[in-house]
């Protein structure tokens, strides 16, 4: 998986196509992201001592790998990542305009 954690990416499929966001965590396993304030769904909390009220919580979902692309900071749009060896050290690039990530 190219993606880590900080990265900016755009959502490109599903329901929050569009929008954009910082990856808070990478999940190599299951291939996903979680990107807070994206894939939200409404969880019933009973009462405890973390959420005394209990109620209806908005919690965010993971999202696949496969909907998501990385938002390169040089050319300000969607690309796709390539490697590259400098110095026996593997670097991320851009595919569209050749920087480092």
């Amino acid at each position: 998986m190219k993606l880590k954690k900080g990265d900016t990416v755009r959502v490109i499929y599903g329901k929050d196509r569009g929008r954009e966001g910082k990856i808070e965590r990478v999940y190599r396993k299951s291939n996903k992201v979680l990107i807070p304030g994206i894939n939200m769904y409404k969880k019933h909390i009973k009462k405890s001592q973390e959420y005394p009220q209990g109620g209806v919580v908005d919690l965010p979902r993971p999202i696949f790998v496969s909907k998501v692309a990385f938002l390169c900071p040089k050319c300000k749009s969607t690309v796709r990542l390539g490697y590259k060896i400098e110095n026996e050290k593997k670097i991320r690039i851009c595919k569209k305009c050749g920087s480092q990530v």
